[in-house]
């Protein structure tokens, strides 16, 4: 198949893009390098610098894959993800997110590009009303992030109803560890999610870690997330594609290793794979942040034979150090 990787410089998109070239597909990055890296881009992909917000010339790189049978399918890594941020610049993720997913739609349509696997999150369900949360839990986003990302998810579905796109939305727990062949090696731009900062302090590029809020109703009173290890959450981008363009419907589904670590575990954790002091100070809480959120991964399972094999707790932190060590 031949695969058009938006965000695929990216962290996450690097490792997805590895994962497609793996199998045996052909595949077009196209990335603005704003937090991608030229270091994760593969001389065995195609790169076209771009924005998804120049709406021209993201349908150009669609149309000129025409004459070699134009894309099968496109992958859509390309939104802000800092839940902390969308808080307090809401303008800026409305017109990234919000915006730059209408080009992207729009451009498939023009071109003909029949399949999308969309990087959604777990932050479209807010504060759970229960745990594991599965597939069947309402949507109530706790922060502007989680909403645009809810709001994409509801963009793919009239776009199915009304130009046959047929989708794959991916609502991620917490992507975290690397490659453990040592393929990827671009490190995160100012990074927002724990383990990245918690591995800048072990390697001496920041001076600690803030813990936000030490007193939540959790056994140590700091905030439990479900941590996938990125090379499982690739897997499941080749997976979702097989899925629907071999069936012709669509699929939503929770991607999470199905066990909950606190803040303070991971930095124990990290301690001792690194053994760095990691100093670490609690801090005040930060909006939008829920107390525990952790994944029913049982969908995935069945209707991808996905499976988290990767994504206990010492691998992540490993292959993690593996890079920034």
């Amino acid at each position: 198949m031949n695969i058009l990787v938006i965000g695929g410089a990216g962290y996450i998109g690097s490792h997805v893009t590895r994962e497609f070239l793996d199998k045996g597909c052909r595949v077009t990055v196209f990335d603005n390098l704003h937090s991608g890296l030229r270091d994760n881009l593969f001389p065995d992909a195609a790169f076209v610098y771009g924005d998804i917000l120049d709406y021209t010339r993201l349908s150009r790189v669609m149309r000129d894959a025409a004459a070699s049978g134009g894309f099968d399918a496109l992958v859509h890594l390309a939104a802000f993800k800092a839940a902390g941020e969308s808080m307090v610049k809401p303008e800026k993720y409305s017109v990234n997110n919000i915006n730059g997913a209408v080009n992207i739609l729009n451009a498939a349509v023009e071109n003909g590009v029949k399949f999308i696997v969309f990087s959604s999150s777990a932050a479209v369900f807010g504060e759970p009303r229960y745990l594991p949360i599965d597939e069947k839990h309402p949507a109530n986003p706790e922060n502007y992030y989680g909403f645009t990302k809810l709001e994409i998810e509801r963009f793919l579905g009239w776009y199915e109803k009304l130009k046959n796109i047929r989708f794959a939305s991916l609502r991620y727990f917490n992507a975290a560890g690397y490659d453990a062949r040592g393929r990827v090696k671009g490190k995160e731009l100012n990074p927002a999610n724990l383990i990245p900062i918690v591995m800048e302090a072990a390697s001496g590029l920041r001076n600690e870690v803030r813990v936000f809020g030490g007193d939540y109703d959790t056994p140590d009173g700091t905030c439990i997330r479900d941590y996938i290890h990125v090379t499982d959450l690739a897997a499941a981008h080749v997976l979702a594609l097989d899925y629907i363009s071999k069936n012709g419907k669509s699929l939503t589904v929770n991607l999470g290793s199905e066990k909950g670590t606190s803040v303070l575990e991971v930095i124990e954790t990290a301690r001792r794979v690194t053994g760095k002091p990691i100093p670490a100070h609690i801090a005040a809480r930060r909006a939008g942040d829920t107390a525990k959120l952790t994944a029913s991964a049982s969908y995935a399972r069945e209707t991808l034979g996905w499976e988290a094999r990767h994504s206990d707790m010492e691998t992540i932190i490993r292959t993690s150090w593996d890079v920034y060590k």
